[in-house]
């Protein structure tokens, strides 16, 4: 690619991602009012003809890593593992 090239590609991506930003900005305010619905009918599942929306607690139990490592560090390290991954940046 010829700079010309990637300056256009960066200057789409930086586009895109702005984009991006305010579709979740718009989603998040459609996900809130819709919410705000469902609380103040006291319910956690509405059902439409074309849609069934639920929103509830979930409980979950998730091993605290950190505090494996200090209570436990011979087991942490028995049972830890190391991930490699690449990080794509785009900045200024």
């Amino acid at each position: 690619m010829s700079m010309n090239e990637l300056e256009r590609k960066v200057a789409e991506l930086r586009e895109l991602r702005r984009m991006q930003d305010e579709l979740a900005a718009e989603i998040a305010a459609a996900e809130d009012s819709l919410k705000a619905y469902m609380t103040a009918h006291g319910t956690d599942t509405l059902h439409g003809p074309s849609f069934k929306i639920t929103w509830k607690e979930v409980t979950s139990s998730r091993l605290d890593g950190k505090a494996l490592k200090v209570a436990a560090p011979e087991l942490w390290q028995r049972f830890s593992k190391q991930t490699t991954t690449r990080r794509f940046v785009l900045s200024a």
